[in-house]
């Protein structure tokens, strides 16, 4: 177990946007709200699975819906500790702890929110090593783990409870409630136990996050280029660098979709680049061919600076380097190619693994 305090976040939001391909909400709103709660409640204790007991109850905590929204349309706080706090109410035991369910920028560093206002721990593992668009597309899915009981609620007060027979039920019916309440839904859902969670959570996420915003910051100091040291600290391939040329954007039933248009600079003149998402960066395709794919994660970042760029902050004219990152090994089963493989998305090809075609 160790403390995170204000000093810890800014990196973790960082290394997080880096792995939430685009996606998983604003991490500077994110940051802001964990920070505020840590100085008014103190630091969160980031304990290991190892550090609990089996049968203790963890109950992940997040954000759902279009990251565009977010921008103008705030939590307040309550919200997702109402959900939270329902999940533990239906469940009728107390819960432990609370963990991220994705590493995305946002929903990496709520969580840590959450656990300072209620003075619980937050566990260093997420259920997606990443950040995907939608419920069912967590590592608890692959192994039997029901979403629901799921609790979603609004910064006006309304909380919504739901029990569904699958989790791309869960996915359906929350979709809607989402929309309702305005685009945006703090959530709690997918609780397990620690000996669940052993098994089918991807471990160590929070500081693995923690340790790329350390790097990126590092190299910003020590005026080494932070882009190639991310790569390398990551372990992911280059696949474009670019300036971006136009970005097509809308909200559409609760997602953030798009495509954006990148022009070749440097070794890449002449080439031209698109990246599609759903929230999360899906392809990645250079001159029509597909380079890069879900579930291996696709990341923009600033040529200059290495900050990770969300979907929504893309705008014309920014120059972006482009990096593929391996996944995790629970995505590259048939079970997980099934559940976030880029057919899922209605992409006719095979998965390539990304260091087949560059390593």
């Amino acid at each position: 177990m160790r403390l995170l305090t204000e000093g810890n976040i800014e990196d973790i939001a960082l290394g997080a946007a880096v792995l939430g391909t685009g996606g998983g909400g604003d991490p500077y709103i994110g940051m802001l709200m964990a920070k505020k709660a840590i100085r008014d409640y103190g630091p969160v204790e980031l304990c290991t699975l190892d550090e609990l007991d089996e049968d203790d109850l963890i109950v992940p905590t997040a954000m759902m819906g279009a990251p565009t929204v977010m921008v103008e349309k705030m939590p307040n706080g309550d919200d997702i500790v109402n959900a939270f706090n329902a999940v533990g109410k239906y469940i009728g035991k107390p819960v432990r702890a609370t963990m991220s369910i994705e590493a995305g920028g946002m929903n990496s560093v709520v969580p840590i929110y959450v656990a300072a206002r209620l003075r619980i721990p937050m566990v260093d593992c997420d259920g997606m090593g990443r950040a995907f668009p939608e419920l069912q597309m967590v590592t608890h899915t692959i192994h039997g783990i029901d979403a629901t009981p799921m609790a979603m609620s609004d910064e006006r007060g309304n909380t919504v409870l739901i029990e569904t027979i699958n989790n791309m039920w869960t996915e359906r019916f929350a979709r809607s409630v989402t929309v309702d309440m305005g685009a945006m839904a703090m959530i709690g859902l997918y609780a397990a136990t620690v000996k669940q969670l052993k098994t089918c959570s991807i471990i160590g996420t929070m500081t693995q996050a923690e340790e790329i915003g350390k790097t990126i910051r590092a190299a910003r100091l020590n005026e080494i280029d932070p882009v190639n040291t991310v790569r390398e600290h990551v372990g992911g391939f280059m696949i474009f660098k670019g300036k971006i040329s136009d970005v097509e954007r809308r909200t559409e039933a609760g997602f953030a979709k798009g495509d954006a248009y990148l022009e070749g600079t440097d070794e890449y003149a002449g080439q031209k680049a698109q990246l599609s998402f759903q929230n999360e960066h899906l392809v990645a395709k250079v001159d029509n061919e597909i380079q890069v794919s879900v579930p291996d994660l696709i990341t923009v970042l600033d040529s200059d600076t290495g900050e990770p760029i969300t979907t929504e902050g893309m705008r014309y004219g920014f120059r972006v380097a482009v990096i593929g990152i391996p996944c995790s090994h629970h995505w590259r089963t048939e079970a997980g190619l099934a559940l976030v493989g880029p057919q899922y998305f209605g992409y006719d090809v095979k998965y390539v693994p990304v260091e087949e075609r560059y390593g």
